[in-house]
């Protein structure tokens, strides 16, 4: 379990493509004080395990599930990336509960400042857009952000010089893809809604009707 709160930025140093997996090894500093072989790391907001220790850095091993579901296949030396390690029960929980298991991706389609607020626009697909509510926070590559608005499949985060400085939304270009995790708890209300319509067993979204239906309204 994560907070989406980055610690730093680590560089990949090596890319390992073994049949359908890869192997990927980073060099960072931070993270490394107190990781051990066996805990787990998010990398761009991707949970991995770490399986080598070096005195500058870690190796992980991604499955072809996460390949399928990340943007780990764009990776390469010399790349930054988001690192965060596991939160700890005694830790404020200063960002959201993130899982560090990505949904799928998002691509970048606009960056405009507003005063020293920088305000990023992404578009995804439609399934994980209803997951998405204003108000509501999202990690995209790891990072815990607040949408600041969302219109069908395109959703808006602010973005604070802080975390812009600090991690790799810094390097992103229009077009760029970063992955997503959307909110846990979306994910158990969709579940819940579309499970107990009564109404409509095909339901497959949720709207106005289906929120009546089950006495939200």
């Amino acid at each position: 379990m994560f907070t989406g709160l980055i610690e730093e930025t680590g560089k990949i140093v090596c890319t390992d493509k073994e049949n359908s997996s890869l192997y990927l090894t980073v060099e960072c500093k931070k993270i490394l004080d107190g990781l051990k072989i066996g805990d787990s790391v998010a990398i761009n907001g991707a949970c991995q395990t770490v399986t080598e220790l070096h005195s500058n850095g870690f190796k992980v091993f991604a499955s072809s599930e996460t390949l399928s579901v990340t943007t780990f296949n764009t990776l390469s030396q010399g790349k930054f990336v988001n690192l965060e390690r596991t939160l700890r029960l005694c830790d404020r929980l200063d960002g959201h509960i993130v899982s560090g298991h990505v949904d799928g991706t998002a691509a970048l389609q606009n960056v405009h400042k507003d005063g020293e607020t920088i305000l990023f626009t992404f578009i995804t697909d439609e399934k994980l857009a209803g997951q998405i509510v204003k108000k509501g926070s999202v990690a995209l590559d790891g990072i815990s952000l607040t949408v600041a608005d969302i219109s069908n499949c395109a959703f808006k985060v602010a973005v604070i010089p802080h975390t812009y400085n600090n991690t790799t939304l810094k390097y992103l270009k229009i077009g760029d893809t970063v992955n997503l995790e959307t909110d846990v708890i979306a994910k158990y209300v969709e579940k819940y809604l579309l499970s107990n319509d009564n109404n409509n067993h095909n339901a497959t979204t949720i709207d106005m009707n289906l929120l009546e239906r089950n006495g939200f309204l």
